[in-house]
């Protein structure tokens, strides 16, 4: 058992790790979309916002349980088959998409519009007002977003478990819930939490080392 749990923990790191990295490769340039094309921003697009925002809402608007479901044979297309933890990143990323598009839109949206127009006063195009003040100043808050992105996808990755995924939350339905093992449920909750204490930790860690670097206090 205790190979097992180590198992699909390893499984569990692998769904969360990689359905992140793809939904920041698709949600990130999202996310300055709707920030850079909103009213009063450097490429004001009222058309343009109003459809990404109303794409974004809409994905955010489907309870993981459904869309898992609701997305088979698209996952199927992408990974071959539906079931599985590979098969499992696909509705993960999905999911994790629109939810990182808008912390995007909340970090960047913080950033001073005087820093913003200065950069504008000195000639600098709009790909670098995006990478070297808007993505520079709210790095910390970007990571804060991040983490708790990454504290989403692990409870999604549970859920996951439920229709044939991967990781812990297949060993908690499988042998905790299923066989009524108290032992195995027990030890899958604490390694969850385990995770979630960490990537907390983590997150918190590096965003308070970059406010330090930049003298201010970390919030």
């Amino acid at each position: 058992m205790a190979t097992l749990l180590l198992t699909e923990l390893a499984n569990t790191l692998y769904m969360v790790l990689a359905s992140c990295f793809f939904a920041c490769l698709f949600g990130l340039p999202l996310g300055v979309l709707l920030t850079i094309t909103s009213k009063g921003h450097i490429k004001d697009t009222p058309w343009l916002y109003k459809l990404l925002d109303t794409l974004v809402n809409i994905g955010r608007s489907f309870p993981f349980a459904i869309l898992i479901v609701a997305i088979i044979p698209f996952t199927r297309f992408i990974v071959g088959t539906s079931l599985g933890t590979s098969a499992s990143i696909v509705p993960l990323t999905v999911a994790a998409i629109p939810y990182i598009a808008r912390l995007v839109e909340t970090a960047l949206k913080e950033t001073n519009r005087e820093i913003i127009e200065a950069a504008r006063v000195m000639g600098s195009s709009t790909w670098q007002i995006i990478t070297k003040v808007l993505l520079v100043e709210q790095t910390p808050v970007l990571i804060q977003g991040l983490t708790l992105t990454i504290i989403n996808l692990i409870g999604y990755s549970a859920m996951a478990g439920m229709v044939g995924g991967g990781g812990l939350g297949k060993v908690a339905i499988q042998y905790g819930y299923q066989r009524f093992d108290l032992a195995v449920m027990s030890w899958t909750v604490i390694l969850m939490i385990l995770l979630v204490q960490l990537t907390q930790w983590a997150g918190d860690k590096i965003s308070n080392n970059i406010y330090k670097k930049r003298g201010i206090h970390p919030r």
